[in-house]
């Protein structure tokens, strides 16, 4: 049996592409970029946070054959994003695939959320996709390049929706809209539209702001997945590197789950938090300030 954990494509898939990825500087965003980077791709990582890119940049130019560029950008921000763009041409002259991973999310009653906590997952997830897409597509609509693409994360209650993360369910679906109507409509210009909708992906940071680690032991996301374990980063980093490499240049419109079955067993990921008593969301919310605070 080939290990599920191992690298998938050919060394020189990628040579030669320039990927941007928001978010790149952590999870599986870093994940995504560093396999990238390995089958000779230019990336360029973009976060609000230069320090931690920096290091990241330093990190994955030791490893691949492509070369990383950080770029500080808030993608709430369109003439941030415009400037990141601006940059990113400079530097490399042009761009290839987006791919747009940054996000951001928190699990709470929705009466309990204040329109400005709403607003933030909804700027982040749904604005910052929509300002990179129209910078980039636009960019290469005026250029006349093709064969480019753009890929989105979202996730598996983009289509069923959830309780408990309902600004993330919002946002991801107008994403997963963005993601339908595009890919036939700029399908003129060369471009290609996917999305990858990612099931149960452990990362530290994401995982500790949404399940502190005293409630996150009561709730083992394995035990919902068919298959009893969750992915694997390396198992994300191989479907992004094909669906944005020429291997897959018939795949358009394509959103792909990859889950192990768990939204099949039980549409809406976080629905089982009906079953937190209110004491205990007392003492999440707590613990999600502190860390806030910390």
């Amino acid at each position: 049996m080939i290990d599920y954990t191992k690298k998938m494509l050919r060394d020189d898939a990628l040579q030669g592409k320039t990927i941007v990825v928001t978010g790149g500087g952590s999870g599986l965003g870093k994940a995504m970029s560093s396999y990238f980077m390995e089958l000779g791709a230019n990336v360029v990582i973009t976060s609000r946070n230069l320090e931690k890119l920096n290091k990241v940049q330093k990190e994955l130019n030791q490893l691949g054959s492509g070369s990383c560029l950080a770029i500080a950008c808030d993608v709430r921000h369109i003439e941030e994003v415009e400037a990141m763009h601006k940059k990113v041409i400079e530097t490399f002259k042009k761009v290839d695939v987006l791919l747009n991973n940054a996000a951001g999310n928190f699990i709470a009653p929705t009466e309990r959320l204040s329109a400005n906590a709403f607003d933030t997952i909804i700027d982040i997830v749904l604005k910052g996709t929509k300002n990179c897409t129209l910078t980039f597509g636009k960019h290469w609509i005026n250029q006349k390049q093709q064969n480019t693409s753009v890929l989105n994360i979202v996730t598996t209650y983009a289509s069923t929706g959830s309780g408990y993360v309902v600004p993330s369910a919002t946002a991801k679906a107008g994403v997963l809209a963005l993601t339908r109507s595009l890919s036939v409509e700029w399908a003129k210009y060369g471009m290609r539209f996917n999305a990858i909708a990612p099931g149960p992906f452990p990362t530290k940071g994401a995982w500790d702001r949404l399940l502190p680690e005293h409630i996150r032991d009561q709730f083992d996301v394995s035990k919902k997945v068919p298959l009893k374990r969750v992915g694997e980063h390396q198992e994300l980093a191989n479907l992004a590197a094909y669906l944005v490499s020429d291997f897959s240049a018939y795949i358009n419109g394509e959103v792909i789950t990859i889950d192990g079955g768990e939204w099949l067993q039980g549409a809406g990921q976080m629905n089982q938090l009906e079953q937190i008593p209110q004491a205990m969301w007392d003492q999440l919310e707590a613990a999600i300030r502190a860390k806030k605070r910390s």
